[in-house]
């Protein structure tokens, strides 16, 4: 076996490729970037090695820089975990002439499979059943709309070269398919160095099912079942089971095999997926090959008491597979859930920040969590936004949903916005606990997904103004002194010969609100929030607070942090959580200076393309400017016809969340 490793990755992956290898007991190489210099996988490596800028154009894509880091260390071997160089041939070639093992399939495989149309044409060969679609090599416009024209609408545009839904389009009509293909092209150009696409038939209503093999040196192959992945947005998985709901053991196997005579038409190696759309009448259709391991193994592992991490090992040191297809079998069901920093509110976009408060559901032997991060750590702009992967496991279905639920309910993050409430709603969606999976489920559910309970502004406000009532303001000097009973820790603005009143003004975004709280007597009050008046109790233990609200007895904690002056709170309640800031008491009134004309960067990221000049006059919908954040791209189109007047930022240029990109003109509607 091999003594040293280096992995060329970071994140999770990283940590979670490290973790193996210490049980193992191998040594581990790190590689990090600027932006990574304190990341959670470099502290748990024995070494690591600075690579380069935070780009990963100038890190973790820095293929010679890699291999010069295993060489000075020492290492014998690769791991390029998932994402960056793992399904690149070249680097694959590069690791073999510089005697290093590379710990995945031989290069003739990634290179088969690499090319999503080179491997529709090798599949079709090896009798796996394919979509109607275009792979051929002429990449222009006109013949590949005139492909997408003949085949019928809708179509799916995807990078030849791409994976994990980067360079991929849906297409629902001609007239949107030029500007679909040209972001579709950046996007691959960008992420793969390859803006070659293909064109294949959109199947609806499908569900995504993919299939876990392992082949080794010795000719030996299996499938370690499948997994479900049909709840995504923009193309990327937010939530995996295995083994997949409502399957047939004879449409498993024949889709297991299937995927072996996939994996053996290449002369696979190592750990790999085979991706299939399924029908509703049991057809299913091969999507393409991941000739790396997926993010979603953790449910394989959990069904199968398997680490295929080991097994990957075992395999790249020349050894056999460490079971044969009769010794493989499935125990109980497994969920994944990704944990981002994103925004499932505003179209899932990813969110940046500081995570000054994260606190985790306690592993065991049903629940564990695969991450890269810990309290402290930023999710920047440069990779994706995952905090974290969390894993279940149950003896059915339903006991896996449950422990689902209660280990989501258990997260208390703040610092980003996160999509934890929206994988509450989805685990006890009733169309998703009926395991009515398609991969169009989040938009054909979205009413009931985004649903919001009623009247919860009024009661999280009044949480907090108690909150902030009773708690000591951090920021205050005061807040440090010794004695906890000093009358300069209180917060109820008491006053001789007056009533006890406590007033603040909350920002919710860019709304203000005011909350008023009135002492009526000892432990009560009557509070005003949002329109609403509450009567009161409350206690305050640490950031636990026990209150009743009109008679309604409620738990929530609060976390918070000074922050230029104001106080940053987050309010975990029941199955909700809420974010505001108190407003400085010197914070004059909010001036919109673009009056209300400009156009805002939605999240921080760099210009990537600009279709506007001051001046020029454009249509309603039109695309002015296209940013890019954590590997996916976010267009700014015109609401209605008008004038492009200013623009701030050029391509390239990196942009706060919130900066005026440009300003804008609208038309007069009655010229």
């Amino acid at each position: 076996m091999f003594h040293k490793i280096l992995i060329a990755n970071r994140g999770e992956i990283a940590c979670r490729v490290i973790r193996t290898a210490k049980h193992l007991g191998i040594e581990t190489v790190a590689i990090f970037s600027d932006a990574d210099r304190n990341a959670l996988h470099v502290t748990l490596a024995d070494e690591a090695v600075h690579i380069g800028g935070s780009a990963p154009a100038d890190s973790y894509l820095q293929m010679q820089r890699i291999i010069d880091a295993a060489k000075t260390t020492g290492s014998q071997a690769i791991h390029p975990g998932y994402g960056f160089l793992s399904e690149n041939a070249a680097f694959c070639e590069l690791c073999a002439a510089n005697e290093l093992v590379f710990i995945g399939p031989p290069v003739n495989a990634i290179e088969a499979m690499g090319s999503k149309a080179a491997a529709k044409q090798i599949m079709q060969r090896a009798d796996v059943p394919l979509l109607p679609g275009y792979h051929g090599d002429d990449q222009d416009t006109t013949k590949l709309q005139q492909a997408a024209n003949d085949m019928g609408y809708p179509v799916l545009l995807k990078a030849v070269a791409g994976g994990g839904g980067k360079g991929m389009r849906q297409v629902h009509e001609a007239g949107a398919f030029t500007e679909a293909l040209a972001a579709a092209k950046r996007e691959a150009l960008a992420g793969f160095g390859n803006d070659d696409m293909l064109v294949e038939k959109y199947l609806e209503h499908a569900r995504h099912v993919e299939v876990q093999v392992f082949c080794d040196s010795h000719g030996n192959g299996v499938y370690l079942f499948e997994r479900d992945c049909s709840v995504q947005r923009r193309h990327q998985k937010i939530i995996e089971e295995a083994p997949a709901p409502n399957l047939s053991n004879s449409l498993r196997q024949q889709m297991g095999e299937a995927a072996l005579r996939a994996a053996s038409a290449v002369g696979y190696v190592g750990a790999g997926t085979v991706e299939f759309l399924l029908d509703a009448g049991g057809g299913f259709y091969f999507m393409e090959m991941n000739t790396r391991l997926q993010g979603e193994h953790p449910v394989t592992e959990m069904i199968t008491g398997t680490d295929l991490v080991a097994w990957q090992l075992q395999v790249a040191n020349g050894e056999p597979l460490p079971k044969n297809q009769q010794e493989l079998s499935i125990t109980g069901h497994a969920l994944e859930a990704r944990v981002y920093a994103e925004n499932p509110e505003n179209d899932f976009l990813p969110a940046a920040g500081s995570l000054w408060r994260l606190l985790q559901p306690e592993q065991n032997a049903h629940i564990r969590i695969d991450t890269g991060v810990i309290e402290g750590d930023d999710i920047g702009v440069f990779y994706d936004p995952m905090i974290a992967k969390l894993i279940v496991w149950g003896e059915n279905r339903e006991i896996a949903l449950q422990r689902m639920k209660q280990a989501l309910s258990r997260y208390r993050i703040a610092g980003v916005i996160t999509n934890i409430d929206f994988l509450k709603r989805l685990v006890t969606n009733e169309a998703f606990t009926a395991a009515e999976l398609r991969t169009d489920f989040i938009e054909q559910n979205h009413a009931s997904l985004f649903a919001r309970a009623s009247n919860t502004l009024p009661v999280a406000l009044a949480q907090i103004a108690l909150y902030l009532m009773l708690a000591p303001n951090p920021a205050s000097s005061h807040a440090q002194t010794a004695d906890p009973t000093s009358p300069w820790l209180l917060q109820d603005a008491w006053r001789m010969n007056a009533p006890s009143q406590w007033q603040q003004t909350l920002l919710v975004g860019a709304d203000e609100h005011g909350v008023t709280v009135n002492r009526t007597a000892q432990n009560e009050y009557h509070v005003v929030a949002a329109g609403e008046t509450f009567q009161a109790t409350a206690d305050l233990v640490g950031e636990r607070l026990e209150c009743t609200l009109n008679g309604h007895r409620q738990t929530a904690e609060v976390f918070e942090r000074g922050l230029n002056g104001s106080r940053d709170l987050m309010l975990f309640s029941g199955e909700h959580s809420f974010a505001c800031q108190t407003k400085p008491l010197d914070l004059g009134e909010a001036t919109d200076v673009s009056s209300g004309t400009g156009f805002k960067a939605p999240m921080n990221g760099t210009v990537v393309a600009l279709f506007a000049e001051p001046g020029q006059q454009v249509d309603a919908g039109t695309t002015l400017a296209v940013m890019e954040a954590m590997k996916m791209e976010h267009a700014i189109k015109a609401p209605t016809a008008g004038t492009v007047t200013d623009v701030f930022y050029g391509i390239g240029d990196l942009v706060d969340g919130g900066a005026d990109l440009l300003t804008f003109e609208a038309a007069d509607p009655t010229d």
